[in-house]
């Protein structure tokens, strides 16, 4: 059964920084690319980042761009979502997920959990002083 188990959430002070781990089980993510999205209440879910299998590939959010980085390790199985200069707005559940077949470059755009071989459980995100 492929499994994704995100870590690293919790509470941070605005301007602080988090990093986010996200690991498989039941499969190898070396083939497949991942996509990190959050949803906050009451809003829609929103892709935020996503890199490659290679991690050659990223892409991000214009929300995100120049505070959240992308990356993976492949030889641990995991991919990582280091955020910056974190806001408010930035407080939500955030949710990996991986997929072989989809190109990276859009799948921040592509944020129903169908479209995915494996999606995470999430972890909790909240910006507050």
């Amino acid at each position: 059964q492929l499994q994704l188990v995100e870590s690293g959430g919790g509470l941070v002070q605005p301007g602080g920084s988090l990093r986010l781990s996200c690991t498989a089980s039941g499969f190898t993510l070396d083939y497949y690319g991942i996509g990190w999205f959050r949803q906050a209440p009451g809003k829609e879910r929103e892709g935020v980042a996503s890199i490659s299998s290679s991690g050659g590939d990223t892409n991000y959010a214009d929300s995100v761009k120049g505070r959240f980085a992308v990356s993976r390790d492949n030889a641990k199985n995991t991919a990582y979502l280091q955020m910056n200069a974190l806001k408010p707005e930035d407080t939500a559940v955030y949710y990996c997920a991986a997929d072989p077949d989809l190109d990276p470059h859009s799948m921040v755009e592509v944020t129903e959990i169908s479209e995915y071989d494996a999606w995470g459980q999430g972890t909790q995100v909240t910006v507050s002083s």
